[in-house]
């Protein structure tokens, strides 16, 4: 397309009647006044903006070959383009992201929380070789250092010891702590229970009850009162060390259970049955 200011010119040509112009036959016609601006001539001959404002203005903030874009190729059709940008420029390349954690049980006995101990776990990942492209297999011991008291649920992270691709970043491998079922004792926090069993006259008579420890010592426990059943008894620092300070223990909770005889006596053998 040509320029507003030809496009003037070619008008102004036209409509223009004035002496030795040779179109006097035209009679009167309207004269216009040229204010140097040629948008404006246009914007206000065509009753709105000049048409041509598009095709000359400084921006490309536009698709140039869509068909009902003033951008269009010649105005008419073509590919749809664009010469818009993201921020920051151009496309950035693929970025690596993180895969989620793989987590591990990690069973220990509440001997090896009450004293710490160090377990070597084996793994097996893939990583990438040295090309960048080709992987390989591989195990990997890692050494997780178990601390006294640590409660079940404690979690020990290894940062981007898991599986590696050439498009990701290694995962976290994690474990986290499970106590094993023991045999004797059952935790509670900090605290271990020992189910004391006792028979129904020891119940009413009195007892003696020799409860083991968790470092191989015995404890004798005297009761002289009558115990009901549900009672409990607490002994004070023999339980597991607390994980945020070792140095102190939870306590070991006599949990009373009495033992009924399956058949009813009289008073007296009751009582010295034992």
């Amino acid at each position: 397309p040509r320029p507003p200011e030809t496009l003037l010119r070619l008008w102004q040509n036209y409509n223009f009647c004035g002496p030795g112009d040779g179109r006097e036959h035209c009679g009167p016609t309207f004269n216009y006044t040229f204010n140097g601006d040629p948008h404006a001539i246009f914007a206000e001959f065509f009753g709105g903006r000049s048409p041509f404002d598009h095709f000359f203005s400084s921006s490309i903030d536009g698709d140039i070959d869509d068909p009902f874009s003033p951008f269009g190729m010649g105005g008419m059709g073509g590919f749809q383009r664009s010469f818009k940008t993201q921020p920051g420029g151009l496309h950035r390349p693929h970025e690596k992201r993180q895969d989620p954690p793989v987590v591990h049980e990690l069973n220990v006995s509440l001997e090896e929380v009450f004293t710490g101990c160090t377990k070597k776990m084996k793994i097996s990942r893939k990583r990438v070789n040295h090309d960048g492209c080709t992987m390989r297999k591989e195990d990997k011991i890692l050494t997780v250092n178990i601390k006294r008291g640590w409660k079940e649920g404690t979690k020990i992270t290894f940062p981007k010891e898991g599986d590696e691709t050439p498009t990701n970043i290694p995962a976290d491998v994690v474990f986290v702590v499970k106590d094993k079922p023991h045999p004797v004792f059952r935790r509670d926090g900090s605290d271990i229970v020992y189910p004391a069993k006792i028979s129904l006259r020891e119940a009413l008579c009195g007892c003696t009850v020799k409860a083991p420890t968790l470092d191989g010592r015995t404890i004798t426990v005297h009761s002289r009162e009558v115990v009901k059943p549900g009672m409990k008894k607490r002994i004070t620092g023999e339980g597991l060390p607390l994980s945020k300070c070792p140095d102190k223990r939870g306590d070991m909770i006599l949990d009373f259970s009495v033992k009924f005889p399956e058949k009813l006596a009289s008073p007296s053998t009751l009582l010295t049955t034992s």
